[in-house]
């Protein structure tokens, strides 16, 4: 009985996304090329774009499951699963990796104990690279959800992780 429950409970959540996912693309019907404002939209409204969005998505804008595919996973700022709680990340450009940005990310790795890309195990924390944050003269630079910090340390990192963790 426990596991039909569960069935039905994601059932309902997937019926609710495509809802959604739908009256985001009624109100774009009539924009030409509005991929990337659909996308964005979906992203805010459900924190990531579902795969069962994809085809959706794709025959509204007469696009390939594969071309709307491809630009989910181009732009960084995209997710095809949940973030934590916390979104970090941490600029990988040539700025920040000269000033340090590498040895950064691997304290975070480390500290968080999940890589780039990944999402903490009590999925308090994602860690994300990002490609130019902006701070190039003050780096390495890193957002803590959608925050920027400058001249980042491990030392920072912990602190900044401690201000917000449970």
């Amino acid at each position: 009985m426990r596991q039909e429950q569960v069935q039905q409970a994601q059932q309902g959540d997937e019926t609710q996304e495509l809802a959604t996912v739908r009256r985001i693309l009624q109100a774009h019907e009539n924009e030409p090329g509005a991929l990337l404002p659909i996308l964005h939209d979906v992203q805010d409204a459900l924190g990531h774009i579902p795969a069962n969005a994809v085809p959706v998505i794709a025959e509204a804008q007469n696009l390939s499951r594969a071309e709307v595919h491809g630009v989910v996973t181009y732009y960084h700022h995209f997710r095809s699963a949940p973030a934590g709680r916390h979104v970090i990340q941490i600029c990988r450009a040539e700025a920040c990796q000269s000033m340090g940005a590498d040895a950064l990310l691997a304290h975070a790795e480390l500290r968080l104990g999940c890589s780039a890309h990944g999402t903490t195990k009590d999925g308090a924390f994602t860690l994300e690279p990002a490609f130019c944050l902006g701070l190039c003269a003050s780096s390495p630079a890193m957002t803590l959800d959608d925050q920027p910090h400058a001249r980042v340390t491990p030392r920072t990192f912990d602190a900044l992780l401690a201000q917000v963790a449970p």
